[in-house]
């Protein structure tokens, strides 16, 4: 999975896909049912309720002003709970529903102006959909349920044949070509409908509550198959959800819908800690955070970074710094914590020295990706901040036992500038 990830309390880091342009963008979308729609949209433009608008007019409001920008490769998810609009706007990217207003552009192209052929072909190419309830037609074999798109879209049965066998492979289906979805599991006939949609290659995967259905053992295989292959396909999904914990895992970005209204949308991270209103609120509360977050989305810039090959040198930049220990970083990475008190120790006749393993506090690394879970034992161990590290083994930050009690407490209220000094 393309894991975009912000540093909230370290500063925000910048998604790269924010230089692109969208794949996908939705601008002041409205749909509303009933006959006098166009009548009553002004209604809604006006401020009006939705339960106002459907006791005075009989009317239902399902979107009201939806704005959102997808981008290449990420998994979009859009959540909220029964009623709040997230089928409905997830049909109208393909055009299975009609919007009242708005615009809808997927590559470059307006959507709404596409003709019955070209819409057709749009579906067939651009787009492809995975259901809740499987979709599979139980008359066709495996195989040919997932070479079905391909077949409408005229290719040899030869070539979809053997991209359909690759496809079953993929999803962990190997030998099952010839089976009927009758006499597979739920969580099979899941994979087979995911390999149909990838069979097609189309360039963005539209996932309507597709794992709701399954027990949650299954529910989490397929996730984590989901983010296996994204790992490697690169696909822009729109998952539709009414799981935190599922948007939160897989999830790139998310936007929370009620009533037909866009509440927030952001990264998870964004969501997790700085829920917008009461309702927002109402959804992470629960949420098991040490088990959600990285280290990454929490951890503090690095305060002092020593590199110096001698203590004289150390002391320098330990003074120039300000702070009470720093990180000693040499040719073969993270070596361990010294502290001021230790260096202010030292007689002056020994700063021509190299610093000595005596001289370090043995205080352990973590890396940048894991979860906040798998370091608490170490956390507890050490009363110093441990040392972040990047995939290269460079020296990213720091994590202390403050920042720790703040993220995993029940407040949202965080620091945004913790007085190093003070952890």
């Amino acid at each position: 999975m393309q894991n975009v990830r912000y540093k909230i309390l370290g500063g925000i880091k910048m998604s790269s896909n924010e230089n692109n342009a969208p794949l996908i963008s939705i601008k002041n979308l409205y749909k509303i049912f009933g006959k006098n729609e166009k009548k009553v949209l002004e209604e809604v433009k006006a401020g009006k309720s939705k339960e106002a608008i459907l006791a005075e007019t009989g009317h239902t409001v399902g979107l009201a002003d939806i704005n959102l920008d997808i981008y290449p490769g990420e998994i979009f998810v859009i959540m909220g709970l029964s009623g709040s609009g997230k089928s409905t706007l997830i049909r109208h990217f393909n055009r299975l529903i009609d919007p009242t207003a708005g615009e809808i552009v997927v590559a470059g192209d307006d959507v709404m102006q596409l003709n019955d052929k070209d819409l057709q072909n749009f579906r067939r190419q651009k787009m492809a959909m995975v259901f809740q309830r499987f979709g599979l037609m139980p008359h066709r074999t495996v195989l040919q349920n997932i070479t079905y798109g391909l077949q409408v879209q005229g290719v040899a049965k030869k070539d979809r044949e053997e991209r359909g066998n690759e496809w079953l492979k993929t999803v962990g289906l190997d030998g099952y070509a010839k089976q009927y979805p009758g006499q597979l599991s739920g969580g099979q006939q899941q994979r087979v409908g995911l390999a149909r949609a990838l069979c097609t290659d189309a360039d963005i995967l539209l996932m309507d509550e597709a794992f709701s259905a399954l027990d949650p053992l299954i529910r989490s295989e397929m996730q984590d198959q989901l983010i296996e292959l994204q790992d490697k396909l690169h696909k822009t999904i729109v998952f539709i959800t009414h799981d935190l914990d599922e948007a939160l895992r897989i999830g790139d970005k998310i936007a929370i819908l009620r009533d037909g209204l866009l509440i927030q949308q952001g990264t998870p991270v964004d969501i997790l800690l700085n829920p917008i209103d009461d309702y927002v609120e109402a959804f992470v509360k629960d949420v098991n955070r040490a088990r959600a977050l990285t280290v990454e989305t929490v951890m503090q810039p690095q305060i002092c970074r020593i590199s110096s090959e001698n203590i004289g040198e150390a002391v320098a930049q330990m003074r120039k710094s300000k702070q009470e220990y720093g990180y000693v970083v040499n040719d073969d990475g993270y070596q361990g914590m010294i502290t001021q008190e230790t260096l202010e120790n030292v007689e002056k006749s020994d700063y021509g020295n190299a610093i000595t393993d005596e001289l370090l506090e043995d205080v352990p690394s973590v890396q940048s990706d894991a979860l906040l879970e798998s370091v608490i034992s170490d956390m507890l161990d050490n009363e110093h901040p441990l040392a972040v590290l990047n995939a290269e083994g460079e020296v990213e930050g720091h994590l202390s036992r403050t920042t720790l009690a703040e993220v995993l407490s029940d407040s949202n209220e965080e620091s945004k500038d913790p007085d190093p000094q003070k952890e």
